[in-house]
């Protein structure tokens, strides 16, 4: 009858046109091939497919058929819906035909089919239904497959459950909306009222949802409550990565500075030990070949003689001193001494070439007490500091050079002053570095190789003091090495 009502199966999961017609495509959207079992084949299978394989696995089981009104033409088998009876027997009878097939049972079961899906699509039936399906091709027949969508439900279930909690829904209203063609549908408001909105967002969901559009909108967009401590974050990193930036040059540039001056020292000390090697071999020839006539002139080349080698000596044990400290394998002999005495012994040891130099050595009297250090390392390090005095004051209208001591409660300062040009401002605190020289003209003219204040620096450290250096008021900078005056300081 023409007014006999068609059930939704029927109407929307109807058999699509055959092979012949459909060209074996599913469409011109990408598709890809899957496997399905043959359970799963059954219930895609047509009603006509289903009952003529039921029927036929009667007959070969020796089944009563179907009742009669179950049993349906091919022509009627779209628009008449099944008993419950007869879809609960082809509901069983799929994976107990399996079971009857020939050959092994279990072989038969695990058989599968290759079928081509295509993505989903959605199609809108009206304002409050939407049909969401996919077609499928099984052996040379296309299929569709699919579910109703409410709309209005679905919108509200997205809105309650991804909007209305959260902080978005205080200060702006979400559009949801069903179009199609006509541009017209069902249409849901949430969140704050918005009478002049100056922010606006559109969205159109992906496939096979497309037929949701959302518009997001605001009168205004409220700071984030995290903004300023983001803000402040990012002050802390920048200011962090300024830092680290900094800390990396300042270490980089050490690095090449340290390593310019040790390329330097080497330069130097390969001069220094090749100048008094040339003195010491030149003066031998001279005396091998007879050339001092005269006894005097023999004892001058002798003094030459010891004083390179005597320089030499010094030079080298300078190196090796600065070695075993790096290495922490110089040994002390913390004893009780007196520096008056120390004082003499270096006025002793460094008179001839004080004499020859032409500088006078004063050393007032200092009424310090015997306290705690190494008596041969003092003794090396003021005679290091006389002559780079020496060295540096050479040409200055004053020669003089003053040893002082002077106690102090827990320490000890003992200063050696002297009357040259001084250091420049801006190097007071370097020139005790490794290696470190002064970069002027004076320095150049008189050589070195940068390991004199290095060592006696590294020296007093050792024994637990520290060392300083000052421009006198008038002319000429001071020395002072502070240290302690027993053992427990």
């Amino acid at each position: 009858p023409r007014n006999k009502k068609i059930s939704l199966a029927e109407r929307y999961l109807k058999r699509a046109p055959a092979k012949s017609t459909s060209q074996g495509y599913l469409g011109k959207k990408q598709q890809r091939v899957e496997n399905i079992s043959r359970e799963q084949a059954y219930t895609i299978a047509s009603e006509r497919e289903a009952l003529a394989t039921f029927s036929q696995q009667q007959t070969r089981l020796k089944i009563s058929p179907p009742p009669a009104q179950s049993t349906v033409s091919a022509g009627r088998a779209s628009s008449e819906r099944r008993s419950p009876l007869e879809e609960e027997s082809l509901r069983k009878a799929a994976p107990e035909m399996a079971a009857q097939l020939p050959g092994d049972p279990v072989a038969v079961a695990k058989q599968s089919l290759q079928v081509e899906v295509a993505p989903f699509q959605s199609v809108i039936i009206n304002t409050d239904k939407v049909y969401v399906f996919r077609r499928m091709g099984v052996d040379g027949q296309l299929y569709r497959q699919g579910f109703i969508v409410l709309s209005q439900p679905f919108m509200e279930h997205l809105v309650a459950h991804h909007f209305t909690n959260q902080p978005l829904s205080q200060f702006s209203q979400l559009k949801m909306s069903v179009s199609g063609s006509s541009g017209k549908g069902s249409i849901l408001r949430a969140g704050a009222p918005v009478d002049a909105p100056t922010f606006a967002v559109a969205r159109q969901f992906p496939k096979p949802f497309d037929f949701l559009a959302l518009t997001l909108t605001a009168d205004q967009v409220p700071a984030s409550s995290a903004r300023s401590s983001l803000n402040l974050a990012i002050v802390f990193l920048s200011v962090f990565m300024l830092i680290g930036l900094l800390v990396i040059y300042r270490s980089v540039n050490s690095i090449v500075a340290m390593s310019e001056r040790r390329s330097d020292f080497v330069s130097s000390i390969t001069h220094e030990l090749k100048t008094p090697l040339t003195n010491i071999r030149m003066y031998i020839e001279m005396l091998e070949q007879g050339v001092a006539s005269s006894p005097e002139k023999k004892q001058e080349y002798l003094g030459v003689l010891t004083r390179e080698s005597s320089r030499l000596s010094i030079l080298i044990n300078n190196v090796l001193e600065l070695a075993r400290l790096e290495k922490k394998t110089r040994q002390f002999n913390m004893q009780y001494n007196s520096i008056t005495s120390v004082f003499s012994e270096v006025m002793s040891a460094m008179e001839h070439n004080l004499n020859q130099e032409g500088f006078q050595l004063h050393i007032p009297a200092a009424e310090v007490e015997e306290f705690v250090f190494d008596r041969e390392v003092i003794v090396q390090i003021l005679m290091n500091l006389i002559e780079n005095s020496m060295k540096f004051g050479k040409d200055s209208a004053v020669k003089q050079i003053t040893l002082g001591a002077e106690a102090r409660p827990g320490m000890v300062d003992i200063t050696v002053s002297d009357t040259g040009p001084g250091i420049p401002k801006n190097e007071l605190t370097k020139i005790f570095d490794d290696f470190y020289r002064v970069d002027n003209s004076l320095t150049k003219n008189t050589g070195g190789t940068g390991i004199g204040l290095a060592l006696v620096k590294k020296f007093v450290v050792a024994m637990g003091g520290r060392v300083a250096a000052a421009n006198n008021t008038d002319a000429g900078c001071t020395i002072t090495i502070s240290l302690p005056s027993s053992l427990g300081n």
